[in-house]
Parts: structure tokens; C-alpha cells; sequence
């Protein structure tokens, strides 16, 4: 009776233990694993804004599917213009007398590909739509484009975003609840991870400055 006490008793200050070391280690590995993954995240998201932002400096509009996005880097074209201020003197004939016009002249340098100014070599483009992170690479990025009415002008917006709950699929449930929860200027608000806005004018994403401090 005696040793079987003992057996249990170790069985419970060894449980005990184990519940006190996840309670102080379960928070820290649960962050340390989060900020690597939002890190993955945020730099693909990088991407598609360089993308997106080209796509309507050439074509007015940003892309609503990301199979027209990547077709557009591999074959978008950029103009590499020039612009100058200039003058000439023309015959004004109310006054009858020449004056100085000042204009501004619109050279056309050449033209250079898309993917080899956003991306050079690389072709890590092709995967923008696919989450990077080990154990869902099948999910994909939601991702909107439409026109919004601003102040009486027409302006194209694009929203992407991917759920905290993907890329955090195998995490602590009561800590990913309360990340999901998460209002804090030095955190991700919300659920999400979120590229752009359809209600805003805006190519930001919804994450602190310390993941644009360094590409990870």
C-alpha cells in the first residue's frame, strides 16, 4: 500500500510538473512559432503587393484572381519613360508679342519585362497564391479586386487574405483563440491576415512594423 502511494504520488507532482512547465512554455514556443510563420506570410504578401501594384501601373486596375496576376508578371511589360521640364516661345495674339511656354516633355526610354524588375531570376512568383507554410502549402490566399467610389472618383482596390486559423492550424487552441481576439499595436488584429482594403484606399498590410523591418 505504501509503494503504491508513492507510485501515485510521483505519478501526480510528475503531472503537476508538466502542467506548470506548459503553462509557462506553452505562451512563449506558441509566439516564437507565430512570429516565424507570420514573417513567411507577411513576405509573400510583400510579393503580391509588388505584383499588384505594377499590375494597375500597367493595365489601371489590380488583378481579382491570381492566375491572371501571375501571367501578368510573366508577361507584363513596363515603359521606362523620362520626364523633363522644357519651354519655347510662342506669338500670344492678345498681347502680339512672343511669351514663354513651360511644358513638361514625356520621353520613351525602352521598356523593360516585369518579372525581371520586380523579381529578377526568381520565379517564387508562381507559388503567390499558395500559403507558405509547411503542412497547409495546398491553401491559397483569398484574394478581391473591384472599383470604389472615393470622393466621386472611380479607384480600383484589392484586398488578400489568408485566416490566423490556416497558418496556425496545429497551435494550442485557447492560445489561437485568443490571437484570433488580438487588439494591439504591436500585434496582428483580428483573424486575419490582411493585404489591402475594399473600403479603403490602401496597399498596407495589418500587421505591426516589425515585420517590415527585415525580410526574414
Amino acid at each position: 500500500m505504501k509503494i503504491a502511494a508513492q507510485a501515485v504520488l510521483w505519478i501526480l507532482i510528475v503531472f503537476f510538473s508538466y502542467k506548470i512547465y506548459d503553462s509557462i512554455n506553452g505562451p512563449i514556443n506558441f509566439n516564437q512559432t507565430k512570429n516565424k510563420r507570420y514573417a513567411q506570410v507577411i513576405n509573400r504578401l510583400k510579393d503580391i503587393r509588388k505584383a499588384q501594384i505594377a499590375h494597375k501601373d500597367v493595365k489601371g486596375v489590380f488583378a481579382n484572381n491570381f492566375d491572371s496576376l501571375v501571367a501578368f508578371v510573366d508577361t507584363g511589360i513596363f515603359t521606362l519613360i523620362q520626364k523633363r521640364d522644357s519651354s519655347y516661345l510662342e506669338y500670344d495674339k492678345t498681347y502680339r508679342i512672343d511669351m514663354l511656354k513651360e511644358v513638361v516633355v514625356i520621353d520613351t526610354l525602352g521598356t523593360v519585362p516585369v518579372k525581371d524588375s520586380l523579381f529578377g531570376t526568381s520565379d517564387e512568383y508562381k507559388q503567390m497564391a499558395f500559403v507558405p507554410i509547411k503542412g497547409v502549402e495546398d491553401k491559397t490566399f483569398e484574394i478581391k479586386a473591384q472599383i470604389i467610389d472615393k470622393n466621386g472618383y472611380k479607384v480600383p482596390v484589392f484586398e488578400v487574405k489568408v485566416a490566423k486559423n490556416i497558418v496556425l492550424f496545429d497551435q494550442n487552441e485557447d492560445l489561437l483563440k485568443q490571437e484570433n481576439e488580438t487588439i494591439s499595436v504591436d500585434g496582428v488584429n483580428g483573424p486575419a491576415l490582411i493585404l489591402g482594403s475594399l473600403t479603403e484606399v490602401s496597399t498596407n498590410g495589418n500587421w505591426p512594423t516589425i515585420f517590415d523591418a527585415a525580410k526574414q
